[in-house]
């Protein structure tokens, strides 16, 4: 309970004993300084103690990709867990594919009366898409949050793992394991998560040197995942950085039908960090995308909205954490090279 107290204090600004004031619910602390810590332990992904938990009814919309991903089932189950606590629920409408699906989700959405959206890997991602229907909902008032994605210059709040970063540190522990030919392989460019991993891994690929950057573009699914690896083997990568846990089951499925093993041969990391890839053959090393985290502060956002107390609207980045696993191993001996 001390390191929660502490990690509450520092994310609000305060001292530990002006949080726990707080969190009793003692007097003597500004309305402003209390709602810091409130929204403190609601980012962190506290519980509110009971007495403080707001009493409220309503529903939030929630436009999400698809449900097939166990990424962004975790993601809905998230969202709905952090919606509950505020007292609210959610409205989850599964968009699959074809924008003319994700604008039919909003006017669903809309006919039930829903208090705000929260938008999981839309077309908000799509940076050569028509965003016209989002601001619509903007010039109509409606609360938005936005989750996976950015549109420069809309007024609304967005939130994410930190893409460049998460490639950066892929690259960083293949060549960590004497890996010098690494290869990336993701979903279209033009989505905002494709673009920045790309630009990531770039970066990252040229800073430690490794021999060749090589990129392979396709979609979001096992099959292109293999498509790529074998591309990628082709020009010689020992290392894959794949861009989703799907694209990353698949590479180690094109790897495969090379006749080669996983991480004998090649290594892999994927991304996303769902619970099933502890579980597949090799286990994934992956970099975990903190969901839980992420979904909490797109409520929290939202709410403040819908309570007419926004903050400054902003893009909010998480740093995704390394899983190390099965899938990932040495360089073969081919390989050589100094460490980093």
């Amino acid at each position: 309970m001390v390191s929660r107290l502490n990690d509450i204090a520092a994310m609000a600004g305060v001292s530990p004993a002006t949080a726990s004031r707080v969190l009793n619910g003692r007097p003597g602390v500004a309305a402003a300084t209390r709602k810091n810590v409130l929204t403190a332990v609601d980012i962190l992904g506290f519980e509110r103690p009971t007495n403080l938990r707001p009493q409220r009814a309503g529903l939030v919309g929630v436009v999400i990709a698809e449900l097939e991903n166990p990424i962004f089932a975790l993601f809905a189950q998230d969202i709905d867990r952090a919606l509950r606590a505020a007292g609210f629920g959610a409205l989850i409408a599964s968009r699959q594919l074809g924008m003319p699906a994700e604008k039919a989700s909003i006017e669903l959405l809309r006919e039930h009366g829903v208090a705000g959206i929260i938008f999981v890997s839309g077309y908000h991602a799509d940076t050569t898409a028509d965003h016209g229907h989002y601001r619509e909902l903007r010039r109509g008032g409606v609360p938005l949050a936005f989750i996976n994605g950015l549109m420069p210059g809309f007024d609304a709040s967005f939130v994410a793992d930190d893409d460049e970063a998460a490639a950066e540190a892929a690259v960083r522990h293949l060549i960590s394991l004497g890996h010098r030919r690494i290869g990336l392989a993701t979903g279209p460019a033009r989505f905002t998560p494709s673009e920045r991993k790309i630009a990531g891994f770039t970066q990252a690929a040229s800073r430690w040197q490794a021999e060749q950057a090589p990129v392979s573009i396709g979609e979001f699914t096992v099959e292109s995942g293999a498509a790529a690896a074998v591309d990628l083997v082709g020009r010689g990568c020992t290392g894959i950085v794949a861009a989703s846990d799907f694209l990353a089951l698949g590479a180690i499925r094109g790897v495969r039908s090379l006749g080669l093993e996983v991480p004998a041969d090649v290594s892999v990391v994927g991304f996303g960090g769902s619970p099933i890839t502890a579980f597949t053959d090799p286990p994934l090393t992956t970099l975990l995308q903190s969901t839980d985290i992420i979904a909490t502060a797109a409520v929290r956002y939202l709410l403040e909205e819908i309570e007419r107390t926004p903050q400054p609207r902003q893009e909010l980045l998480f740093e995704a954490e390394l899983i190390v696993r099965e899938s990932t191993g040495p360089a073969p001996r081919t390989e050589g090279g100094a460490q980093p």
